[in-house]
Formats: C-alpha cells, structure tokens, sequence
C-alpha cells in the first residue's frame, strides 16, 4: 500500500524592511489593498511582522520575501527568504 504525502506549502509574503536595531531579527511591513464593504474604495492596509535574518544581511528599506515558519520566538514566526531588492 502507498502512502500520499502531500508537501504542505508555506506562506510567501513580500514586503519592505522598516528596522534591523535587533540581532538577527528584522521588522517586515507587509501592504496590501482591502475593498471597503459598502463604498467599494480599495485602502491601503499594512501590517508589521518581526523576521528571523540568520547573518544580519538585511538594511531599512529593502525589499524582502518572508517564509512562514515554526514559532522562533514570542512575536517572530517568519523567516527571511531572500532579498527581492536591495536598498538604494
């Protein structure tokens, strides 16, 4: 009899870099464009998550994907993927 194992697929976010003060954790915001329920304008929306970056590569402003991962520590659950671009 076989077995499906099926791969579970993280969660893949983009966002921008606001602040690397603390030791291998960076702070990701994350936009994204919300409907409003009855005027159907789209807003702006943001929102924060604190990243794991392992050899402190990341700077303020750039832009980074983060990967969902096992709980790092009381706020941190992402990691740092890759840098998409880096700062000018």
């Amino acid at each position: 009899m076989t077995e499906n194992k099926t791969k579970v697929k993280s969660k893949v976010l983009i966002g921008s870099v606001l602040s690397e003060k603390m030791d291998k954790t960076v702070v990701v915001s994350i936009e994204r464009l919300k409907k409003h329920a009855r005027y159907g304008k789209y807003l702006k929306r943001r929102i924060k998550y604190m990243a794991h970056d392992e050899n402190n590569e990341c700077k303020c402003g750039d832009k980074v994907a983060i990967v969902q991962s096992r709980p790092l520590s009381s706020r941190k659950r992402w990691r740092v993927k890759e840098i998409v671009e880096k700062a000018k």
